[in-house]
Parts: structure tokens; C-alpha cells; sequence
């Protein structure tokens, strides 16, 4: 395990264009930690130069210790699982696993036995022989975490490993992989634009904007209370509702005059924050809901709607069997603790 640290480095490419303009980030040694945020964040491109793929303009990286900047990728004891597999069709699965160690002109009977002891954890013992082409895509990406692991590297790299599995694989391996972090103790920097899977598997959730880091922390007190608007916004599926209104000592006065109770503000415009899971139906409530539609998902229903009087769009989780229907208008409320408010323009939470 080595803890990996990432000091006020920047990414320029040719012509001026400034992809990361300036991030610092550490990495504790046997944690997991999942960058995610949209796609063009600079994600990928700082995952790319931890791994020494990508130049690093300016700053600092160590890992366990050691400064990597001027170090080939082979050189800095790292293994990198790619989202499309990066594995070798004309060798059996048992090949591409021991294919780097053979490089490292490492014993025979060793290479053997790292290679069992990792198709074992994978449940690839029955498939050595086969090659790539006969294998599923879960499998495949087994494959290519087997031979990351066989390596027993200081860093695990992982870029979007999932992006090629269908919705029920992307579950069963997101499990697997953080079984297998979990077992192996090993330090795993993460990339992904989904925020599901960077809320499950996360130890630190590093949410990512336009190359900067929005907010760093567990990923349960990113979601409960987000920094920035964009955060409140990304995590979480449904979205964030964004009411908007005006502060004042007493609370938020929304824009068609309802008055939400919230001392310890100020004025200024504000967007007025609540999360579609937290919000129920009350007759007495403030939050006037005109119905557009319902989806149903079973055992709870996404009620998409205006706020009445505006254009502000809102969305209730509700369970129950007694939903609203379009063109209804349906009254809610939040509990205690469960508004948060952003100032409207600089988008930086105030409570």
C-alpha cells in the first residue's frame, strides 16, 4: 500500500488550453477514491497523469513518497484497468495475466502461483485457457482486473472500467471490484461519470468541475450536505430541486411570494435546495406542486411538476398507492434540516 499525493499540478496542452488549472488532492494509503463528475471535467486526464500517460505541466506527484513526474509509466508501481479491456486476442486468459510478469523475468513457479491466487478471487479458475473472444464482457474485465492485481502493484488505476457492461453486470462487478479492494488493502484512485457507482464504491468522493475540485469527502456527507450548488446538483438521482427566491433574516421568500422559515440568513437572491426524496405531501405545505407527470417505479413514483406560479421545475419522490395524476396540484413540505440554500450566483452554499 503507498498513499498517493497530488501537489498544485496543472494540465496545458499546446496552444494555451488549461484542462486542470491547478489541483491538489491526497490519497491515503489503502483508500479508494472515485473522481467523478460530467464528461470533459478532467477526470480521466488527471487519472491519466498519475499513471504517466500525460505530461504533467506544472506541480508535484508522489506516490508512497517517491516523486513519479519524470518516471515511465512501468517504473512507478502502478496497475491500470482500462474501460475497454486493453487485452491481448491471441493469448489465453492465463497469458495476459502473467504477460507482464514474464516481462519482469519473474519465476516461472511464481508467475503460477499469482496467477491462481488472482483467477481464484475472480472466479476465473475454469477459464485460463480460453481466449478473449470466448469470454463475457463481465469476464473480460476480470480478466483485465486479474492481471492489474497479479502485478501486487503499490496503486490500483482504474478508468471507467465499467462503461461496456449492461446496467445488471455494471452491479454485480461494481461489487466485485470493491470486494476485492476491500480484501486486498490496496491504494485505487477511480474514474467515473456515474454517480451511483462513485457513491458505492467510494472510501473519499472527489466531485469534479470544469478541471477543478468542487468538493472533496465520504461520499454520504457529500450528499447530505453538498458545498456547491453543482455538487447538490450531480449527486443524487433525481437531481437536486432548485427553487429560486430571496433571503432575508427569516428565511427564503420564493419567487411567487410563498415564505420558507430558515433563520440565520441574509439577503440576496438564493436558490433554495431540496432533495425530490425528502419532500412529502402535506395539505398545510408550502411547496405547490402543479402535476405534469408520474412515473411509476414500482414501489415509489417521480412526480414531475412546477412550482406554482413560476417556471421552476420540481421533482417528489412519493411512495404509495394513492398518487397524484396529471394536472393535479399537490401540496408539499421537507422536515427539519432538509432545505439547503445557495447563493444564486456565485452557486456556494450558505446553510
Amino acid at each position: 500500500m503507498a498513499n498517493i499525493s497530488i501537489d498544485t499540478i496543472k494540465k496545458i496542452y499546446p496552444g494555451g488550453v488549461e484542462v486542470i488549472p491547478g489541483l491538489s488532492l491526497d490519497i491515503a494509503a489503502g483508500e479508494l477514491c472515485v473522481l467523478v463528475g460530467p464528461s470533459g471535467c478532467g477526470k480521466s486526464t488527471l487519472l491519466r497523469m498519475v499513471a504517466g500517460l500525460e505530461e504533467v505541466t506544472e506541480g508535484e506527484i508522489r506516490i508512497g513518497g517517491r516523486r513519479v513526474n519524470d518516471l515511465e509509466p512501468a517504473a512507478r508501481d502502478i496497475s491500470m484497468v482500462f474501460q475497454n479491456y486493453a487485452l491481448y486476442p491471441h493469448m489465453s486468459v492465463f497469458d495476459n495475466m502473467a504477460y507482464g510478469l514474464r516481462n519482469r523475468r519473474m519465476p516461472k513457479p511464481e508467475i503460477r502461483t499469482r496467477v491462481d491466487a488472482a483467477a481464484g478471487a475472480l472466479g476465473l479458475e475454469g477459464f485460463l485457457d480460453r481466449k478473449p473472444r470466448q469470454l463475457s464482457g463481465g469476464q473480460r474485465q476480470r480478466v483485465a482486473m486479474g492481471r492489474a492485481i497479479v502485478r501486487e502493484p503499490a496503486a490500483f488505476l482504474f478508468d471507467e472500467p465499467l462503461s461496456n457492461l449492461d446496467a445488471k453486470l455494471r452491479v454485480k462487478t461494481r461489487v466485485e471490484i470493491r470486494a476485492l479492494q476491500q480484501r486486498l488493502g490496496t491504494t485505487s484512485i477511480y474514474v467515473t461519470h456515474d454517480q451511483l457507482e462513485a457513491m458505492t464504491l467510494a472510501d473519499k468522493l472527489v466531485v469534479m468541475h470544469a478541471g477543478r475540485i468542487e468538493q472533496v469527502g465520504p461520499p454520504l456527507g457529500v450528499y447530505e450536505r453538498p458545498a456547491t450548488a453543482f455538487v447538490a446538483g450531480f449527486i443524487g438521482s433525481p437531481p437536486m430541486n432548485f427553487l429560486p427566491g430571496e433571503a432575508h433574516t427569516t428565511g427564503v421568500r420564493l419567487d411567487n411570494g410563498v415564505d420558507i422559515a430558515l433563520p440565520g440568513l441574509t439577503g440576496g437572491r438564493v436558490d433554495l435546495g431540496v432533495r425530490p426524496e425528502d419532500l412529502h405531501v402535506d395539505p398545510a405545505g408550502p411547496v405547490e406542486l402543479s402535476v405534469r407527470v408520474v412515473e411509476r417505479l414500482g414501489a415509489t413514483a417521480n412526480v414531475h411538476g412546477r412550482l406554482a406560479g413560476t417556471d421552476a421545475e420540481i421533482i417528489a419522490s412519493l411512495s404509495g398507492t394513492d398518487l397524484p395524476a396529471p394536472g393535479d396540484t399537490l401540496r408539499l413540505t421537507a422536515g427539519a434540516g432538509k432545505w439547503h440554500v445557495f447563493d444564486a450566483a456565485q452557486g456556494i452554499r450558505l446553510l
